[in-house]
């Protein structure tokens, strides 16, 4: 074994010498591990590895033991990624360094984000692994997408020149040559006047500059990696302007080395090509720069400078000094610099380029603010309570820069195709050319098919195919408040046959207010409300709240409760001035043995007007039914009805009554109730749901991403609904910035859509080179007489990379059925509730 792959790395969950033990068992029981130490106070381990895949192996050991290994992500920038090839040799460099557990590489981001055990691998190393492949790569800077666009600009700029330096040079090569085809007369004015061994002089001389000039990165790159074994496209390009070069130039400078009949010379095809692929990728670096811009407008929001309190002065400040508690002020029209609490004054600010909603909300003292939001009329302070990356917006950035870096499960075929693709294609262009020097008429016609295949066969549009879709369908999911925190989510979700609905705060508007208290006979309705409320102010649930609520609204004043028990999914007891209090559900109070049947009419009543109905028991004696309704939001009944005609089954998994559920299920169109169930319930209502349908179905749950957590979990994808403010964005696969269904139908609309163009993509991409790689051979030739030549061939491989690009371009255009502009404004949050009865 090479001490090159001693490595070590970080471990969890080291806590005594047992643990130790048990962890280098575990190592100790991978193949192709040794010399293990497991160090306690470093809490790190050391291992001699047989090989770098090991590294794999030994971190999955270590998670099912209990003792997981850490990692942490390194992002590199990599330049000279042309085609989908160049994308599998960098990974392969990356991976054959110990310690990478893996490596995702995207031609279209031009960066590689590599998973490493934590301390195993710096990211120096990783990059000079990739450069050592041919690829220079450096660690990307913080905020590096930021600066993409202006980048790939200047790229686009560089680019532009050296094509038109390329074309100036190939006109007149192409004109000499090509002119007597084109013109009539041409060929023999050429003759009469210059000559026509002059002018063959007059094309190498051109030729040869565009080649040293424009073209030699081809060279500078594709010969590296020709000798080592690893061919790219850049090989493929320097290997066929270089045949029709080198033919050209013996053809001119020593025409006794060829037969008479095929002394000719194609400096034409080795200069037009150069500059037609120079021109290609021109609009490629433009298109590129333009797929990064959701996150050039994401990085827009963010405020500059920032007031900040010090000494009793308003100090103007750069943003990046703030700290943590920093009192700051913002005048009216100012972006928010940073999230924070209010603590003094009002304002409605403009929270709409973040959660979708577009009215502006008021926010008063104990309020929560978002940096980058829009302060309107009034002025307020603030304390800091997120700085830097910590913000909801350096977060939402975070999470599409990831989305749009993504490997998406169908990008695995295209990976094993493209890795081989570059080898096969030279094999078909000499088993071509061999082929033609047997059968065909001359020497040039097998030079000729043999260039074609070469340059038409260049893999740059497979490459490009699946990363410029992701990172444009990304960009502009997150345009409509839509974040996919995992790549593979954004394939996932476009394959789901049910959308499962959490009902309070997803349907619902998730404040809800109660709407009566019902005494039972003999007791005080006050009473009942007051020391109901008292029990229920220790609990955080809605419904719990809405209790509270309606009490103090009615002047009440609360006791304190003691001895505050919780049951879950069932209500709370407590004591409350010497008194025994309960408050929950009917099942609740039959487990306590109480008779409901007086309120059976009500309850019913109640119950299929849609609200939700608990009861108040004191001292052991049924004291009143308490109806409380969390009204429907607005846009839920218009969502449901567009995922229907999207072809999805809706459910909706509640643990409130059956009768409550199928009432709202009624009322806006739900096809399918689970009711009544616990929050570990839900697991159980994602799985009967994916089993429902022949040889299982895929599920989608929409929850809150808190209460919601296993089932989020469960289903194949999770969709956290809500505010950029809730921490339900560390819970699901997707999230969803405002706070209503439209989203879920946005999301889906994007997948699809998404999943469409990149199929789209990969048809023309596959589809292009299937077809004409056997025309550029020549099969045609011998029936219909027709031959591919090379300049066609390099204006074909460079159109269908544009090709690619612009159609993934189309999906910044795409407008979801419930785009926020063009749904009804949303109801005031801030809305007073009505009075209960």
């Amino acid at each position: 074994m090479s001490d090159a792959h001693r490595i070590t790395f970080a471990l969890d969950g080291l806590n005594c010498a047992g643990c130790v033990r048990r962890a280098a068992a575990a190592l100790e029981a991978v193949e192709g591990v040794a010399d293990v130490h497991v160090n306690l106070a470093g809490e790190t381990a050391t291992v001699t590895l047989d090989g770098p895949a090991r590294g794999a192996e030994a971190a999955a050991a270590l998670e099912r033991a209990g003792y997981p290994a850490r990692t942490e992500t390194v992002t590199l920038a990599v330049s000279g990624m042309n085609c989908a090839s160049c994308v599998g040799r960098v990974g392969q460099a990356l991976e054959a360094v110990p310690g990478v557990i893996s490596a995702e590489v995207n031609l279209a981001a031009e960066e590689a984000r590599v998973t490493v055990l934590e301390g195993a691998a710096s990211a120096r190393a990783l990059a000079d692994a990739a450069t050592g492949a041919g690829y220079p790569a450096r660690p990307a800077e913080a905020g590096a997408a930021t600066d993409r666009g202006a980048r790939k600009a200047e790229e686009a700029r560089a680019a532009a020149r050296k094509t038109a330096l390329a074309a100036a040079l190939a006109a007149p090569v192409f004109l000499l040559e090509m002119g007597g085809h084109m013109i009539p007369g041409v060929h023999a004015l050429i003759g009469e006047t210059i000559g026509h061994q002059a002018s063959w002089l007059v094309q190498f001389a051109l030729t040869t500059l565009i080649l040293i000039g424009p073209g030699r990165e081809f060279f500078l790159r594709g010969v590296p990696a020709l000798l080592k074994g690893a061919p790219d496209m850049n090989s493929l390009v320097a290997v066929g302007t270089a045949a029709a070069w080198g033919y050209s130039t013996v053809a001119t400078f020593a025409p006794g080395v060829l037969p008479a009949d095929v002394r000719a010379v194609y400096f034409e095809a080795a200069a037009v090509i150069v500059t037609l692929i120079l021109l290609g990728r021109t609009l490629e670096a433009r298109a590129k720069g333009r797929t990064g811009a959701a996150i050039e407008r994401l990085m827009g929001l963010r405020a500059r400078t920032a007031r900040v309190e010090r000494d009793g002065e308003a100090v103007e400040v750069p943003v990046d000094e703030v700290q943590l508690g920093d009192v700051l002020v913002v005048r009216p029209g100012e972006r928010l610099p940073t999230d924070g609490e209010v603590i003094e004054g009002a304002a409605h600010v403009d929270e709409s380029m973040i959660t979708g909603e577009p009215l502006p909300v008021e926010k008063t003292e104990g309020d929560r603010v978002t940096g980058g939001t829009v302060n309107g009329a009034g002025s307020f302070r603030f304390r800091a309570t997120a700085v830097g990356a910590d913000t909801v917006l350096a977060q939402i950035t975070r999470m599409v820069e990831e989305a749009q870096g993504a490997r998406l499960p169908i990008q695995s075929l295209v990976d094993r195709v493209t890795l081989w693709f570059v080898p096969v294609v030279m094999a078909v262009a000499a088993a071509t050319v061999l082929v033609w020097l047997l059968v065909g008429p001359t020497a040039t016609m097998a030079l000729v098919a043999g260039v074609s295949v070469l340059i038409i066969a260049c893999p740059c549009a497979m490459g490009l195919a699946t990363p410029t879709s992701i990172m444009v369908g990304t960009g502009r999911a997150a345009e409509l408040g839509v974040l996919f925190r995992k790549g593979e989510a954004l394939q996932a979700l476009a394959g789901v046959d049910v959308v499962a609905l959490d009902k309070t705060g997803t349907v619902t508007e998730g404040r809800p207010e109660m709407a009566a208290l019902v005494p039972a006979e003999g007791a005080e309705r006050a009473e009942a409300l007051r020391l109901a409320a008292a029990a229920e102010a220790v609990s955080e649930h809605p419904i719990a709240e809405a209790v509270v609520r309606a009490a103090r609204a009615e002047g009440a004043r609360l006791p304190e409760a003691e001895s505050f028990e919780t049951e879950t999914g069932r209500g709370v007891r407590a004591r409350v001035e010497g008194r025994a209090v309960a408050v929950g559900s009917a099942r609740f109070m039959d487990e306590m043995g109480l008779d409901l049947s007086a309120f059976g009419a009500e309850d019913a009543r109640r119950s299929g007007r849609g609200e939700s109905v608990l009861y108040a028991a004191i001292d052991g004696r049924l004291a009143a039914l308490i109806a409380v309704a969390d009204p429907v939001k607005e846009t839920s009944r218009a969502a449901i009805a567009r995922l229907r005609d999207m072809g999805l089954e809706v459910a909706m998994i509640t643990g409130d009554r059956e009768e409550t559920a199928q009432a709202i299920a009624r009322d806006i169109g739900i096809d399918r109730v689970v009711a009544g169930v616990l929050p570990d319930g839900k697991v159980a209502a994602v799985d009967a749901l994916r089993a429902s349908g022949d040889g299982g179905r895929k599920v989608a749950f929409v929850g809150d991403g808190i209460n919601d957590a296993p089932a989020l979990a469960e289903a194949d994808v999770g969709v956290a609904i809500g505010t950029g403010t809730d921490v339900a964005m560390e819970s699901a696969d997707v999230v969803l910035m405002s706070g209503d269904l439209a989203g879920v139908v946005n999301a889906v609309e994007v997948s699809r859509a998404t999943l469409r163009n990149i199929r789209q993509n990969l048809v023309w991409a596959f589809g292009y080179n299937t077809a004409l790689i056997p025309v550029a051979a020549g099969v045609l030739y011998p029936v219909a007489g027709v031959l591919l030549s090379p300049i066609l061939a390099a204006g074909a491989m460079a159109l269908s990379s544009v090709f690619v690009l612009t159609n993934a371009l189309r999906l910044r255009r795409l407008r979801p059925a419930m785009a926020e502009a063009e749904r009804p404004a949303a109801p005031n949050r801030a809305a007073a509730p009505a009075p209960a009865e």
